[in-house]
C-alpha cells in the first residue's frame, strides 16, 4: 500500500496498517467479533480491490497508489449501488460478488500503462492515521451512542432511526421498491445509500439495524476522512496536504458560535455530527462526492499525452460516480452541477472556445438528474420552496425561541463561508479553484434561500463542508516548508479564540446580546491574535496573508475533539415510540415470513394515545423487514403538539386505513379476508397500548406471539364449508365416480386425495438464513420459535381454536432474509 523512500517505508508500514483495522474493531466493540470481522472482509475482497482495479484502468490513477486505494474504494461502493439493484430485479442479491470478476476482466482487457507514482512519506500517512484514530475515539464516545440498538433506551428512538431501517429492510427484499411502512405507492425519495446498505447485509450476514446504525455510517465517515486526504493530495500536488485535509474533516466545521452546539449531539454541518449520522443517504454521497471531484480535476486539468480512449474512460468513471449520486441525495447534484457550471463559463472565456470537457460532463448531470426524477422520483412535486431567511427563524426557534433572527443569520453565515479564506493563498488560474468556489456559495445561498420541512435545505451546506474543507486543504497545503511552523501557531490562535468566546457566553442564549457576544468576543481575539503575531514576526504580505488565513481557518473548530471527553447522550424521546416487546414480535414475523408477506397494525402514531398524532412510526417495517399495510404516512424531523387538527395530515387511501383500522376495533371474517386477499396480509400486529384486542379477534385468527404490549396474529384461509361431505346419492352422467367433490366459488381449498390441497395456502416461509425458505405451518403445539430474552411471554394456548381441519401445507418461493 505504502511506498515511502529508505527508511520511512517501513516505518510508515508500521504505523500505517495497524491503525485501521484496530481502530475499526475498537470503533465497533459493543458487537460480536464476527460482525465487524466479516464486514471488514467484505470490504476488502468485494469493495477495496476491485474498487481500486476499475478506479486505476478508468482514471490513470492520481499519482499516489495509496490515494488510489482510497478513492478506488469509494468508486467500487459507487459500483455496488448500482450494481445491486441491477441484480434484484433478476432475484439475485449477491451480485456485488461478480465484481471481482469483472474488474480482473477489465484489467486483463485495457491496454496496460505504467502509472506515474511518487511516494507517501511516512510523516503524511502517520498524519492521516492520527486522525482516523480521533475518528474512532469520537464515534466510541459519541457517534455510537446517538441510536442504541439494545436495552429500554432502544424503544425510545427519535423518527430517523427507524425510518432509515425501514428504507434499508425494504431495499434488502424488494426493487424497485416501495413505500415500505404505508404500502400502496411507489418510493419517491433517494434510495442508494440503502441499496448498498442492503448488498453488504446479504454478503456479511450482519444484522441490519447494526449495518444501518454502526458499520456503514462509520465506515463513510472514515472514507471521507481518507478520501478529504487523497483529494487534496490530488488537488496540490503534495503529500502535505493528507494530515491537513484528513484533520479539517476530523477537527473542522462551520462556526457554531453557541453554546448549545457544544453539547452531545453535536449539531454542526459536518460528517462527525447528528445530521450526518442519522441521514445514511447525506454519509453516502459525501464519499461519492470526492472521487468524482477527482476524476472532475483529471478531466479539467488536460493532463497531456491524454489519448481519447483515455478520455472515454474518464467519462465512464465519472458516469458511474453522477449516476450514483443522482440516486443518493437531491442536494448533493445541484451543488456540484453549479460549480461545474461557472468552471465551464471560465474556462471557456479564458481560452476563448467552448471548452468541451466541461460540457459533456454538465450534460451528463443534466441527464442523470433527469432520468432520475422521471423513473426513480416518479416525477413528484418537490416540498422545497422560496423562503428567504427561513432557516435562520427555524434555528432561532430551536434555540429556545428567540427573536435575534439577524444576529443568528450573520453568525451562521460568517461561520459558513470562514473556509473560504483558505482560497486566498492558492495560486490563481486552476478552473478547479472557480469549481470550488462556485459550488461552496451555491450550498451557501440554497440553505440561506430555500426552506423545506424539517429543514432539508440545511443539507445543501452539509454537502458544501466537503468544498470549503477542500479550499482550506488546498490553500494551506501551498505554503512554503519553512511558513508552517507560522500556520500552526496562528491556527492555535484561532482555536483558542472560537472557544474562549464560546465559553464566555451563557449556556442557554434567546437575545441578541447573547448570540453577538459570542462572535464578537471571538473575533476581537482573533483580530488581536493576527495583529500581534504578525508585528512579532515582521513578516512580508505573503506571511501577513498566511496568519490571517489560518487563524480564521481556526476559528472554525468544530466541537467533535471536545466531545470526546465525555459519552454522549443520546437524543430519545421522552415516551415509549417503540412498544415494550415490539422489536421481538418484529423479528418474529420476519422468522416466520416470506420476504412477501405483509403486516397490518394499529400503530400509526409516534407516541400511542398522543392528544396529537405525530404519524411518524415506521419501526414495524423496519425491524421485520416487511411491508406494513399502513403504519406511519408522514416523515418529519420534529414531531411535537403544534398540529391544529390533532393529526399531522390525513392518509391519502382513507377508505383503506378504515378497514385496516376496523379489523383491531370490531373484526369480522368479511373484513378479515379482504385484508387478505386483496392486500395480501397475513399478520397482524396489535398494540396494547393503542387499543384493547378484541374478544374474537383470537377465534378468527391465531396468537402466534405476545410479550409486553404487543400480539402477533397469523391470518389464514377459512375452513371448507364441509370439509367431509358425503357422498352424493346420484352421480352426474358426465361424472367420474372416482372424482372428489367440487367445492363452490366461496369454499375454501378443493380437497384432492389424502386430503392434499389443490389450492395454494398463503406463503410463510422462514428467511433466516439464505438458501431455500422452509414452510412454517400452523399445528397444534406450541410454536418452536425462541422466545426473546428478557421478560418470557404469556403462555400461548395449546391447541389454536382456529383453523380446524387439515391444515395444508405448500412452499412458495420467495427470496430469503440473510
Amino acid at each position: 500500500m505504502i511506498r515511502a523512500a529508505g527508511r520511512g517505508k517501513l516505518t510508515a508500514a508500521m504505523v500505517t496498517l495497524p491503525v485501521l483495522p484496530i481502530a475499526w474493531f475498537v470503533a465497533l466493540q459493543e458487537h460480536p467479533v464476527w460482525m465487524p470481522a466479516a464486514y471488514l472482509g467484505y470490504l476488502l475482497i468485494v469493495i477495496v480491490i476491485p474498487g481500486t482495479m476499475f478506479w486505476r484502468r478508468l482514471t490513470g490513477g492520481a499519482g499516489w497508489r495509496s490515494a488510489d486505494i482510497v478513492l478506488g474504494t469509494a468508486f467500487g461502493l459507487a459500483a455496488e449501488a448500482l450494481l445491486y439493484p441491477l441484480g434484484m430485479l433478476f432475484k439475485l442479491p449477491f451480485a456485488a460478488l461478480l465484481m471481482p470478476a469483472l474488474a480482473f476482466g477489465m484489467w486483463r482487457a485495457l491496454p496496460r500503462h505504467e502509472l506515474p507514482e511518487r511516494p507517501t512519506p511516512w510523516w503524511s500517512t502517520a498524519g492521516v492515521m492520527v486522525a482516523v484514530g480521533v475518528a474512532a475515539a469520537w464515534f466510541v464516545r459519541v457517534g455510537s451512542q446517538l441510536v442504541p440498538l439494545t436495552g429500554p433506551d432502544a424503544l425510545r428512538p427519535s423518527s430517523d432511526a427507524p425510518h432509515n431501517l425501514a428504507m434499508a429492510a425494504e431495499l434488502t427484499h424488494h426493487f424497485p421498491p416501495r413505500i415500505p411502512y404505508a404500502d400502496g405507492g411507489w418510493l419517491t425519495s433517494h434510495w442508494a445509500a440503502y441499496s448498498q446498505i442492503a448488498s453488504a447485509h446479504w454478503i456479511t450476514t450482519a444484522p441490519l439495524d447494526v449495518l444501518t446504525h454502526r458499520m456503514a455510517p462509520f465506515a463513510w465517515m472514515l472514507l471521507t476522512v481518507l478520501g478529504a486526504a487523497a483529494v487534496g493530495m490530488l488537488l496540490t500536488g503534495r503529500a502535505v496536504a493528507a494530515p491537513i485535509g484528513a484533520g479539517l474533516v476530523v477537527a473542522g466545521g462551520d462556526l457554531v458560535a453557541w453554546p448549545w452546539a457544544v453539547s452531545d449531539r453535536v449539531f454542526a454541518d459536518g460528517p462527525f455530527s447528528l445530521g450526518g449520522l442519522t441521514n445514511p443517504p447525506q454519509a453516502f454521497s459525501t464519499v461519492l462526492l470526492l472521487p468524482l471531484i477527482a476524476v472532475t480535476a483529471l478531466l479539467l486539468r488536460r493532463r497531456p499525452g491524454t489519448t481519447r480512449a483515455q478520455l472515454f474512460r474518464l467519462y465512464v468513471a465519472a458516469g458511474v460516480l453522477v449516476a450514483a449520486l443522482a440516486l443518493t441525495k437531491a442536494t448533493t447534484l445541484p451543488v456540484y452541477a453549479t460549480g461545474l457550471a461557472v468552471a465551464w463559463i471560465y474556462l471557456t472565456m479564458r481560452r476563448g472556445r467552448l471548452n468541451l470537457r466541461a460540457l459533456v460532463l454538465g450534460v451528463g448531470v443534466a441527464a442523470a438528474y433527469a432520468l432520475t426524477f422521471f423513473f426513480v422520483l416518479h416525477g413528484a412535486a418537490s416540498t422545497v420552496r422560496f423562503d428567504p431567511g427561513a432557516t435562520f427563524q427555524s434555528l432561532a426557534d430551536r434555540m429556545g425561541g428567540g427573536t435575534a433572527v439577524t444576529v443568528i443569520a450573520v453568525v451562521v453565515i460568517v461561520g459558513w463561508v470562514m473556509p473560504l479564506a483558505g482560497a486566498l493563498l492558492i495560486k490563481r488560474g486552476d478552473a478547479m479553484v472557480v469549481f470550488l468556489l462556485a459550488g461552496f456559495v451555491a450550498a451557501v445561498l440554497g440553505a440561506t434561500l430555500l426552506a423545506d420541512r424539517g429543514d432539508t435545505q440545511l443539507f445543501f451546506v452539509r454537502t458544501g463542508f466537503v468544498l470549503g474543507v477542500l479550499l482550506a486543504t488546498w490553500g494551506l497545503g501551498s505554503l512554503e516548508r519553512r511558513q508552517y511552523w507560522i500556520a500552526g501557531v496562528a491556527v492555535a490562535i484561532g482555536v483558542a479564540a472560537i472557544f474562549w468566546g464560546r465559553h464566555q457566553s451563557q449556556r442557554s442564549c434567546t437575545s441578541a446580546n447573547c448570540f453577538g457576544q459570542t462572535l464578537a468576543v471571538a473575533l476581537v481575539i482573533a483580530v488581536l491574535g493576527i495583529g500581534v503575531f504578525g508585528l512579532v514576526l515582521r513578516g512580508s504580505r505573503r506571511t501577513w496573508a498566511v496568519i490571517a488565513v489560518a487563524v480564521l481557518v481556526g476559528t472554525t473548530a468544530s466541537p467533535t475533539v471536545a466531545s470526546v471527553r465525555r459519552f454522549a447522550n443520546p437524543p430519545l424521546t421522552a415516551y415509549e415510540s417503540i412498544a415494550p416487546g415490539g422489536i421481538e414480535a418484529a423479528r418474529f414475523i420476519r422468522r416466520n415470513s416470506g420476504s412477501d408477506d405483509r403486516i397490518a397494525t394499529n400503530v400509526h402514531c409516534h407516541q400511542a394515545r398522543a392528544s396529537h398524532c405525530g404519524l411518524g412510526s415506521y419501526w414495524i417495517a423496519g425491524y421485520a423487514e416487511r411491508r406494513v399495510l399502513v403504519e406511519g404516512w408522514s416523515y418529519q424531523a420534529r414531531v411535537d403538539d403544534s398540529y391544529p387538527a390533532g393529526v399531522q395530515g390525513p392518509y391519502w387511501d382513507q377508505d383503506l386505513l378504515g378497514l385496516n383500522d376496523e379489523v383491531f376495533s370490531n373484526p369480522t371474517r368479511q373484513t378479515i379476508e379482504t385484508l387478505r386477499t386483496k392486500y395480501d396480509v397475513q399478520w397482524l400486529l396489535l398494540d396494547e397500548r393503542v387499543g384493547a384486542p378484541p374478544k374474537n379477534l383470537d377465534k378468527l385468527t391465531e396468537l402466534r406471539f405476545q410479550l409486553g404490549t404487543v400480539r402477533v396474529y397469523q391470518i389464514y384461509p377459512p375452513p371448507p364449508a364441509n370439509p367431509y361431505p358425503s357422498k352424493s346419492p346420484t352421480q352426474s352422467p358426465t361424472q367420474d365416480p372416482t372424482a372428489g367433490p367440487t367445492q363452490g366459488p366461496t369454499a375454501g381449498p378443493t380437497q384432492g386425495q389424502a386430503g392434499n390441497p389443490s389450492t395454494p395456502f398463503p406463503s410463510s416461509s422462514t428467511s433466516g438464513s439464505p438458501g431455500f425458505p422452509t414452510p412454517s405451518v400452523p399445528t397444534g403445539t406450541q410454536p418452536t420459535e425462541p422466545f426473546p430474552t428478557g421478560t418470557f411471554p404469556t403462555d400461548l394456548p395449546s391447541s389454536p381454536t382456529y383453523p380446524t381441519g387439515s391444515v395444508p401445507t405448500t412452499t412458495t418461493p420467495v427470496l430469503p432474509s440473510p
